[in-house]
């Protein structure tokens, strides 16, 4: 029976190179699958291979990978113990004995619908296969575990196609299922017994949800890390807004008499738990949003041990899962911004941090990661989130960022019209890779006097306004702009012209500026006659 289902897998491998969907990889001379981004995409042609021949995409090399694949599992599970499988859906299994431990990898919201890809793979082993898939002796052609929405159970995801476009009662029917299956994850652990979920997503609803359901399903969260569990080339990874690492969250029960917390209580509680856990996330080398989300866990505790948390000042309302995830997020980035504005850690004042404004904060992660080079959207969409941002205000409204990767659709996902092999667009286009704009390009009349709905101006705009007039060579100006802003005395300021001077190119013109501007500052301005010539600090 084994070799059966083995080589159905073969047949399946050979469908996947085999279909219509399939491209030429122009760069690799190799065939892209049916499923290089986990869903279907329009082509305008497709490659065909030969399934008899000895080339990419045909039986001989599906063989040699399933084989592959066969012998590294054998391999890893040579000394496991023995195991049993069951296949059933958690909504319906029934525990036999109380478990010490329970792993769950969830759906990720509305990020895959597996179910649906799977369809495609499953007929041809219902085709190719002597006897039944799953081995039970039931021999119905059903498809895959799609989900049902009158029976409440199958593949749960987030899929508004499935309630008629309703994406309240699509969000609704989510929360409440992975609250209820983790319910009965509860029931079936021991009193002193863990779960453990495995979870990666990049929008924060998808994280509100699942947090929402741990702790109504009676868990609480005491432990979180990030584990590289993605292959970085691979599609996804490099079109998408994906993270690096897999978070896998720690759960213990909470117990049946846990009180309402108060918000001032908990959101105190929350910053002592998680400020050591930050340094040794951050000694441990975890960098970039990875280590945002390595803090959810520690940070979740003190939230989470509580079935509801109140505000104390705002009676009959609650703390909700969003607003605790703001503070916690905007905690770690004010974190690292203290630790880009120190050396890297030569030294600590997350005082100062707590003033950056969110723009400049962005703009300082990203320039610290990144520098001026391209960087993967992804990560630059979970930045600006934990900074309370979003990538498109970092582009139209604070004129900070700019796409230039492949190609994306206006609801910034990866474009399923768009030409696979599409080189990278200019600094107008779209893509799925950003860059900062340099502060020559950053040459709005306004940057530096006023912001957008008469928000406060950001620092790095009044660095980047400093600059263009001190290149003009106005240093009257540039007094006059220190003095009515107050810069001369204000720390913050000082640190964060520092910080860009490390963090600019030796030799570079913006280097030569800003070490101009820093010890122009330092010396407590020039006398206000002085006029320097034209194009001053270019040398």
């Amino acid at each position: 029976m084994a070799i059966d289902k083995y080589l159905t897998l073969i047949i399946d491998k050979v469908a996947d190179y085999g279909s219509a969907l399939a491209t030429w990889i122009v760069g690799l001379e190799a065939i892209r699958g049916t499923f290089a981004r986990f869903a279907f995409s329009w082509t305008w042609d497709f490659c065909e291979t030969n399934p008899i021949g000895d080339t990419a995409g045909c039986y001989l090399s599906a063989l040699d990978w399933t084989t592959t694949a066969l012998v590294h599992i054998l391999h890893a599970t040579e000394q496991s113990p023995q195991s049993h499988v069951s296949c059933h859906s958690v909504l319906k299994y029934q525990a036999s004995t109380v478990a010490d431990f329970v792993f769950t990898d969830p759906p990720y919201y509305d990020a895959i619908p597996y179910a649906d890809l799977m369809d495609f793979f499953y007929v041809w082993m219902k085709r190719t296969s002597h006897r039944p898939i799953d081995g039970s002796g039931d021999t119905r052609l059903d498809l895959t575990p799609n989900w049902n929405a009158e029976e409440r159970d199958g593949e749960l995801i987030d899929d508004p196609g499935a309630y008629g476009g309703d994406r309240n009662a699509s969000r609704r029917a989510y929360e409440d299922g992975m609250a209820r299956s983790f319910q009965l994850c509860n029931n079936a652990l021991s009193p002193s017994g863990r779960m453990v979920i495995v979870f990666a997503h990049k929008q924060p609803d998808a994280w509100e949800a699942l947090v929402g359901s741990i702790i109504r399903a009676g868990f609480v969260v005491d432990g979180s890390w990030p584990i590289q569990t993605e292959r970085g080339v691979r599609t996804n990874a490099i079109t998408t807004a994906s993270l690096a690492s897999s978070v896998w969250l720690v759960c213990k029960k909470r117990p049946d008499l846990a009180k309402p917390g108060w918000d001032n209580n908990v959101l105190d509680e929350m910053r002592e738990n998680i400020a050591e856990s930050l340094r040794e996330f951050w000694d441990a080398g975890i960098r970039g949003p990875d280590f945002v989300w390595a803090a959810t866990g520690p940070a979740l505790e003190a939230y989470s041990k509580h079935p509801v948390v109140k505000k104390a000042n705002m009676p009959g309302q609650v703390l909700t899962v969003s607003e605790f995830l703001n503070n916690v997020r905007r905690m770690v980035v004010d974190f690292i911004v203290g630790q880009v504005l120190s050396g890297d850690g030569a030294g600590e004042d997350v005082a100062a941090a707590d003033r950056l404004d969110e723009s400049t904060a962005y703009y300082l992660l990203h320039r610290h990661d990144f520098g001026m080079e391209e960087a993967p959207s992804g990560t630059c969409i979970l930045y600006a989130v934990s900074c309370g941002l979003s990538d498109r205000e970092l582009e139209s409204t604070w004129d900070i960022l700019v796409r230039s990767g492949g190609q994306i659709d206006e609801n910034g996902d990866d474009d399923e019209d768009a030409d696979p092999d599409a080189g990278p667009e200019d600094d107008s286009g779209s893509g799925s890779k950003v860059k900062l704009k340099t502060w020559t390009q950053r040459n709005n009349r306004s940057m530096g006097y006023e912001a957008p709905f008469g928000k406060p101006v950001p620092l790095i705009d009044r660095i980047h306004r400093l600059m263009h007039l001190w290149k003009a060579g106005d240093v009257l100006k540039v007094d006059e702009y220190l003095d009515d802003n107050g810069l001369r005395r204000q720390e913050l300021f000082k640190r964060l012209l520092q910080s860009l001077i490390e963090l600019s190119p030796e030799g570079s013109q913006e280097r030569s500026i800003l070490e101009s501007l820093s010890n122009h500052v330092q010396g407590k301005g020039a006398p206000k006659d002085t006029h320097y010539p034209m194009g001053l600090g270019d040398n």
